[in-house]
């Protein structure tokens, strides 16, 4: 991708976390960002390809937070990939990511033809990236796909309701759920796990 391309995702990416995509159109967006509907269309072929290049540049960004989190994961006192991942997420200034992604993704539910590949795309790649995060006893692509449903629902409430207390002890309880059900797959979990203390259910004001 080109450098003026990239600017262009970059500053649009940008307008949309802040604006949504409710009727979107080339023209204000061109406007905002300082550039012509023309280029956009030049760079990006269409609106459709352009919202997508977005979403896939949000995805990026995204993986790359859910990759660091299970890297700083190394130490054995510290919290599962998924709950450090959901202190992340679930952060005030990183809730817009999630509200763009899940309203692009109804918008693409809504027109299948349009965005199959980005609808197929995300899920296998999600999928995949959770995966090889899971419990060598436990690691499934069912599996998989349960926590990434799990994380997905739990954010949807988070953003509806504002409740980080009760989302997060919700994570909390999956998590361990997980832990449990690990230790009964492969008994040596169960001795590496003594000692390790409790994770607490995160406190933070709810985000307005």
């Amino acid at each position: 991708m080109g450098e003026r391309k990239n600017e262009l995702l970059d500053s649009a990416t940008e307008y949309l976390l802040k604006n949504g995509i409710a009727d979107l159109s080339l023209r204000p967006l061109a406007k905002a960002i300082g550039t012509s509907a023309r280029l956009l269309i030049f760079h990006f072929t269409s609106k459709e390809i352009l919202l997508e290049a977005v979403l896939e540049e949000i995805q990026r960004r995204v993986r790359i937070s859910f990759d660091a989190a299970c890297l700083r994961n190394g130490g054995k006192n510290q919290a599962s990939p998924m709950t450090q991942f959901w202190r992340w997420a679930s952060a005030a200034d990183q809730l817009p990511y999630w509200r763009l992604l899940y309203e692009v993704q109804f918008i693409a539910l809504q027109h299948p033809k349009t965005y199959a590949r980005y609808l197929r795309g995300v899920s296998i790649r999600w999928s995949a990236a959770i995966e090889a995060q899971l419990p060598v006893s436990l690691r499934s692509r069912t599996l998989a796909v349960l926590c990434g449903a799990v994380f997905d629902g739990l954010m949807m409430e988070l953003i509806t309701t504002g409740d980080i207390k009760r989302t997060t002890s919700a994570i909390d309880l999956f998590v361990e759920w997980m832990r449990n059900e690990s230790k009964k797959m492969d008994p040596s979990a169960a001795s590496q796990e003594r000692g390790r203390p409790r994770v607490r259910t995160l406190k933070r004001t709810t985000p307005s």
